[in-house]
């Protein structure tokens, strides 16, 4: 194998880094990953994938182009996040009313990786390389009827990974429903629908496209939100490896691929206690990442999220938290503001 074969296999696996417990493809020439990663803080709280949730919070959006509209004039939302390997991801984003049934808006969101180690294939150290991800995205969305809104959001996908680059155009397509009479709202999307602009090494690789459904309930008789989050739907088998022997990480591997567990590595849960209409504390499980991690010492946290969220004045603060594994504490936070109360 060339030093720049290894090379770039090495730049993919860094960036691979931030995908893992986040989506298991079952195609192994995926790119853009990154993708797959919430910038929000409050749907990275509830499990990293929802497409349902109503909330005064414009990183919603991320999940579901439908989630946008006139509500969310003027408002900015700006994340960061301590991630996997040492990853730091960082987003913007801004939302603009168009009359009374429509709405555009902007974003754009970094992964950054650092500085890592190049070496040639005796192991000798070549030097340090750096790698990136980038995505610049635009939103409109039109309420369709009095509980149905329709959205798209295109996306300029950028990846950079030592002297290897890579470009693309995608697609989110999304609908949502909302009845504010029993706080029952629905959505379904369908992300990363595109193709790649410039290839990584003349190789072609494909975008994580993925259709995904979920609801959102509140119940009338105590402030709790609950909801479930169905992804990775255009596959039904998602097996998953496990040591044979649990006190022994190192044993041969085993399948598993029954019913109930491809069904819950397709389902995200969340429940959400709202005390007051600006706070919420929430909680998310996602059986696949705790699979995925089966065998990369998982802690008891493994699959588990948490967050919360309060809103003062004109400013909004979201944090969460997550565990994958013993090695990686995964912190998450979003500042909201409308910068049209701010001038008030």
């Amino acid at each position: 194998m060339t030093t720049n074969n290894i090379r770039f296999l090495l730049v993919l696996t860094a960036a691979t880094l931030l995908s893992t417990g986040a989506v298991a493809q079952q195609e192994n020439n995926n790119a853009f990953n990154f993708l797959n990663v919430t910038p929000s803080s409050h749907v990275y709280a509830l499990g990293g994938h929802n497409v349902a949730l109503i909330d005064d919070d414009i990183n919603l959006v991320e999940q579901n182009p439908a989630l946008l509209g006139p509500e969310f004039d003027h408002q900015v939302g700006l994340g960061y996040m301590r991630y996997i390997g040492g990853t730091n991801v960082m987003s913007a984003r801004y939302g603009q009313g168009l009359r009374e049934h429509n709405a555009i808006g902007g974003a754009i969101q970094y992964y950054g990786y650092g500085s890592l180690t190049e070496t040639d294939a005796t192991g000798a150290v070549l030097g340090q390389f750096g790698a990136r991800d980038l995505a610049i995205s635009a939103t409109y969305s039109h309420d369709i009827s009095g509980y149905w809104r329709g959205g798209a959001t295109l996306k300029f996908i950028s990846s950079k990974y030592a002297e290897y680059s890579s470009a693309a155009l995608a697609v989110d397509l999304g609908v949502s429903y909302y009845n504010p009479d029993n706080e029952f709202s629905v959505g379904l999307v369908i992300k990363n629908l595109g193709g790649q602009l410039k290839k990584f090494a003349d190789r072609s690789d494909k975008l994580p496209w993925d259709i995904q459904v979920g609801f959102s309930k509140m119940l009338k008789s105590f402030p709790l939100r609950f909801g479930v989050t169905a992804y990775g739907l255009r596959y039904w088998h998602l097996p998953y490896y496990s040591p044979a022997d649990k006190n022994n990480t190192s044993s041969e591997l085993k399948e598993h691929d029954s019913f109930g567990s491809n069904l819950l590595r397709h389902l995200v849960f969340a429940v959400e206690v709202l005390p007051t209409q600006s706070t919420y504390i929430g909680i998310g499980y996602n059986y696949r990442t705790r699979t995925d991690m089966s065998t990369y010492k998982r802690s008891i946290l493994s699959g588990f999220s948490i967050g919360g969220g309060i809103k003062v004045k004109a400013f909004g603060i979201g944090i969460a938290f997550a565990q994958p594994h013993t090695g990686a504490n995964t912190f998450m936070f979003n500042l909201t503001t409308n910068i049209g109360e701010l001038m008030h």
